[in-house]
């Protein structure tokens, strides 16, 4: 099984621009056909197919048609293309930003509020069934559960290495998002996003064996606890 590092080892994340530069290579040297993006979409794969186990340099090097010294031109160590290939796999999902109500205007301005669950006047447009950043949440947590099932490997990789990739911060920016939109401040706020967090890399370990009603369920009952702690 593959970890974040070897005992005693400490290492820098390949996205941390202080770390120390490579040594100098000859680009004439480098094996030609090759690039990162390339290397780290067959990593992906290999991953995929036969998991975290079984992943070595050396299989991913065959099956680029390689040896697997020419893989070290592009990446220092394998750890630093499993941080690669994480981010990668996390940047297939669709990120969007929590719808923000309409305004009505003109005539429908005037009428008042309906009641939830009250049905509209005849031939009057229904209302959108999900808005606002429950309705977020709800496709954020849906969409990160799919991508945890599609890639089994990614549940123990954000565990073992740092998640500051582009991708990961783009996820992380959209959760922010949503949370901004909750209307909780300072602890509740940092309480809310530590505990959403904590359910969505956590839910990694369950993906497989949850029902898809129990984590919905698990989901409701986070969004209560939000949205109470937000109206107290």
């Amino acid at each position: 099984m593959v970890t974040a590092a070897d005992p005693g080892e400490t290492r820098a994340s390949v996205w941390l621009e202080t770390r120390p530069a490579a040594p100098a290579r000859r680009r004439s040297e480098a094996p030609s056909g090759l690039d990162r993006e390339r290397i780290t979409a067959a990593a992906v794969r290999l991953l995929d197919a036969g998991g975290l186990a079984r992943f070595s340099m050396r299989r991913l090097a065959a099956g680029l048609g390689v040896t697997a010294m020419s893989l070290y031109w592009y990446v220092d160590t394998k750890h630093d293309l499993l941080e690669l290939a994480l981010d990668r796999a996390l940047g297939e999902l669709v990120l969007s930003e929590p719808e923000e109500p309409e305004e009505p205007e003109g005539p429908a301005a005037l009428r008042e509020p309906r009641e939830p669950g009250e049905a509209g006047e005849p031939g009057e447009p229904g209302e959108p069934a999900e808005a606002g950043w429950p309705a977020g949440l709800r496709a954020l947590a849906r969409a990160y559960r799919r991508l945890l099932a599609d890639h089994p490997w990614v549940a123990p990789l954000t565990a073992a290495y740092p998640n500051i990739g582009p991708h990961a911060r783009a996820f992380d920016t959209a959760l922010q998002r949503l949370l901004d939109a909750t209307g909780l401040a300072d602890a509740a706020r940092a309480g809310a996003h530590l505990a959403v967090s904590q359910f969505l890399h956590g839910c990694g370990g369950t993906v497989r064996r949850a029902s898809e009603g129990d984590f919905c369920l698990a989901i409701e009952v986070l969004i209560a606890g939000i949205e109470a702690k937000a109206t107290a």
